[in-house]
């Protein structure tokens, strides 16, 4: 959770870091926020391959191979779709269909995920919550995704979805904490 924890973390410094930036420097951050923007998006997209990988070493699941495929082929076309020129990432342009189209993807890696770590939700009651903060960060995450280039206040959701974020992480080092201390 470590690896996942800093994934996210270095990720989210790529669009972060221009956007304070461009609060004190005079200068163009357009290319460097939505290249930001887009690294951050491949790592979200990693964040959750992560998790997956976390569950079945922590409930000791081999997965099934329908399940791996599935997981992978969703996060690699989320990342190829990150990919397109349509996206506008040099462009920091927000536009709503590819902002749709890319998340499809990656909203059904979310469902998956989500639905793995609810399914075993009282088999340790350290993670019994894990599958609501997930499905919580879609939540917050998505409207941001989709249409913050129309209504900028929406960009505010991104506070509870980190939150959501620092939930999990929370969760994962109270069970390394017990592990360590048993």
């Amino acid at each position: 959770m470590g690896i996942a924890a800093l994934v996210l973390g270095c990720g989210d410094a790529f669009h972060l870091v221009p956007r304070v930036l461009n609060y004190f420097v005079e200068a163009d951050f357009t290319a460097a926020l939505g290249i930001g923007k887009l690294v951050t998006s491949v790592t979200m997209t990693l964040f959750y391959v992560l998790l997956y990988e976390i569950w079945k070493g922590f409930y000791r699941e081999a997965g099934t191979r329908p399940l791996q495929v599935g997981i992978w082929f969703l996060a690699v076309l989320r990342i190829v779709l990150c990919c397109f020129p349509q996206n506008g990432w040099l462009q920091n342009s927000s536009d709503m269909t590819w902002g749709i189209i890319r998340n499809i993807p990656f909203v059904g890696l979310g469902v998956v995920i989500c639905l793995l770590y609810f399914l075993k939700r009282n088999a340790d009651r350290r993670f019994r919550f894990l599958w609501l903060y997930i499905c919580l960060s879609f939540l917050f995450y998505i409207p941001v995704a989709v249409a913050a280039g129309i209504l900028p206040i929406l960009g505010m959701l991104m506070l509870p979805k980190t939150v959501c974020y620092i939930l999990m992480i929370a969760a994962f080092l109270s069970v390394v904490q017990s592990d360590q201390a048993a």
